[in-house]
């Protein structure tokens, strides 16, 4: 398990490209057989991957000082490779591609396989501390919540599907979900906002070898960027924004920690203040 530690919005600034990279941007999250994982002290969030050729357990770590993975954690998993089947204290949960399954905290046995070891899954997870146990609860696309938003003419149509999200099932602080930008659409979150109570990270996904998405991230008056390509994840901090542009549409899983669960709660950014 990989190790990220806070950054302080004062020396963000200074930092030049490869030290953005190195402290935000998350690569490498589904090599096949293995198991990849990134621990960030901003909230205590846990960012994994998994491309499983034969079962992968999820084991705690030294790293969490726990005897299981889940024994003060929730997660939450989305599959965005082929079918896999995520094992849960003995009981089999198969999700196709872009179904979604919760696990509250007090799991034990969490063991990702694939349907078929030589066209394997992709699970894509992020886990949060937890202070209580909620039941496990399978989220396919179709049960998630669909928010409608943007336009044609603003290069921003998409959908957001909210998985973890209390108006699907109970958590405890974790909230997670998928944006899909529709053909010829290619701006996320923008206008763009932060929001101080809770930190995101973002997944990029279903983009060709040949593109990119340029991630916006910074204080409003100091914003930098991360170029990130297909299956690159990115954390955002409390104090950043966190937007994009790509070079064509694309997808991304979001992610948050935080105080609260209310999703509305965040802090817009005019556009005439951004710089």
């Amino acid at each position: 398990m990989e190790i990220r530690y806070a950054a302080n919005p004062t020396d963000a600034k200074n930092y030049t490209t490869e030290r953005l990279r190195q402290d935000f941007l998350i690569q490498g999250l589904f090599i096949p057989g293995e198991i990849k994982m990134v621990y960030s002290h901003v909230d205590r969030i846990i960012v994994g991957g998994v491309c499983p050729t034969q079962p992968i357990k999820l084991e705690a770590g030294k790293e969490i000082g726990a005897d299981y993975f889940l024994e003060r954690r929730e997660i939450g998993i989305i599959n965005i490779g082929a079918k896999g089947i995520v094992t849960v204290d003995g009981t089999e949960y198969t999700l196709e591609a872009r179904d979604g399954l919760y696990i509250g905290m007090g799991a034990k046995d969490v063991v990702f396989s694939s349907a078929d070891s030589s066209n394997p899954a992709k699970f894509y997870f992020n886990s949060a501390p937890a202070h209580t146990s909620y039941p496990t609860v399978k989220i396919e696309i179709s049960n998630a919540n669909p928010i409608h938003l943007g336009s044609l003419e603003e290069s921003n149509k998409r959908t957001i599907y909210q998985y973890v999200h209390p108006k699907v099932l109970k958590s405890c602080q974790l909230l997670m979900g998928m944006t899909v930008l529709e053909p010829n659409n290619v701006w996320n979150t923008m206008p763009c906002h932060t929001h101080d109570r809770r930190m995101e990270v973002y997944l990029y996904f279903d983009m060709p070898e040949e593109a990119v998405v340029f991630h916006l991230m910074g204080e409003p008056n100091e914003t930098r960027h991360i170029v990130m390509r297909n299956e690159e994840a990115v954390i955002s901090p409390s104090w950043s924004i966190h937007s994009g542009v790509g070079t064509r549409n694309y997808t991304f899983i979001w992610g948050m920690v935080g105080e609260n669960q209310t999703f509305t709660d965040m802090d817009a950014v005019p556009m005439n203040e951004l710089k």
